[in-house]
């Protein structure tokens, strides 16, 4: 019997009495705080996650089948570990740092190796890891653990717009989207005087960049993978995911998924991007209280299903705009 039966066979507790007979004496110094009490803990949280899920699916007719992004199964994204029965679709800007690496050292690429060179990861990763078919997909996920790690949809999309967009790297296609927005979207004229952008920075502001955005989901032009709504990207009510982690509490979750797969021998629970990533209270509300609060609102309805899906808040962000806009 595979890990995936014992799981959905028995339920989530008893796989946790199962996964807690098979620990190893050498268990590593960061699971030795992590007790049974804690396990019975998350992988309620687990089944509470998915049941929302599933029930928002449901209400936003999600869970039918049909030919848009939202209806039809996107197994593109999707990497399939055979050997420790693990499947992943990996959400950009939501812990995918962290995970591309642990699915390479999955994937038999030693640690060295990973540290010196220069391939990307994700590169390195579909050498090992080829992108299914929907066939292959759902073959693999009978017999094995699958997860997706989401994030609050403006959370991880400021995150994407600091790292792509206002720090791109030179001469990348990020750089050059930022250039086309700036052109677009920045206001050189007002009531009929030209103004003064001498003090404007040359990347997009977080304004021009969430008016392109918008415009670019109305004119249904395909959304960028670093921004795209994750219910689009991994088709949670057309593919059903086992594991459900939230960034928020991204520590607790994945050490429960590591241990359930069995393989904290290979891998830890890390976030490999801590202090690139990180975004404080202080860092969101630095960048959206430049919104005003149809901006946000117009966020909301493209990120509306992540927002429902996952049972994130918009109502701070509306606050942040109203204290922007005073």
């Amino acid at each position: 019997m595979t890990p995936k039966q014992i799981f959905t066979r028995s339920g989530s507790q008893a796989a946790v009495k199962a996964l807690t007979r098979k620990k190893v004496l050498q268990e590593k110094k960061v699971f030795e705080s992590y007790d049974k009490s804690l396990k019975e803990e998350i992988a309620a949280r687990m089944f509470y996650r998915k049941q929302k899920m599933k029930e928002a699916c449901a209400r936003y007719g999600l869970d039918k089948s049909g030919n848009d992004s939202l209806h039809k199964p996107n197994p593109w994204e999707f990497l399939i570990n055979k050997k420790y029965h693990i499947v992943w679709c990996n959400i950009f800007k939501a812990a995918s740092t962290s995970w591309m690496y642990n699915f390479n050292v999955l994937a038999g690429y030693r640690a060295n190796f990973l540290k010196r060179t220069n391939i990307v990861p994700l590169q390195l990763a579909r050498r090992r890891y080829p992108r299914p078919t929907l066939a292959e997909l759902k073959a693999a996920l009978n017999n094995s653990f699958s997860f997706i790690i989401v994030r609050h949809p403006l959370e991880r999309l400021l995150s994407a717009y600091r790292d792509k967009i206002q720090y791109a790297l030179p001469n990348t296609p990020h750089q050059k989207l930022g250039n086309e927005i700036v052109l677009k979207y920045r206001k050189q004229y007002e009531n009929g005087v030209k103004k003064d952008l001498s003090h404007q920075p040359r990347w997009p502001t977080m304004s021009e960049f969430v008016n392109y955005l918008v415009d670019a989901k109305r004119k249904g032009e395909p959304l960028d993978m670093h921004w795209a709504p994750m219910t689009e990207f991994c088709t949670p009510c057309q593919i059903s995911f086992d594991i459900i982690i939230k960034f928020e509490t991204l520590q607790e979750d994945q050490k429960y998924l590591i241990e359930l797969v069995g393989v904290q021998d290979k891998i830890k629970p890390e976030w490999k991007n801590p202090s690139k990533g990180k975004v404080t209270a202080e860092v969101l509300y630095s960048y959206y209280s430049q919104l005003t609060v149809t901006q946000i609102l117009q966020l909301y309805n493209i990120y509306r299903y992540d927002f429902e899906l996952f049972e994130y808040n918009i109502q701070e962000y509306v606050e942040m705009a109203k204290a922007g806009d005073g």
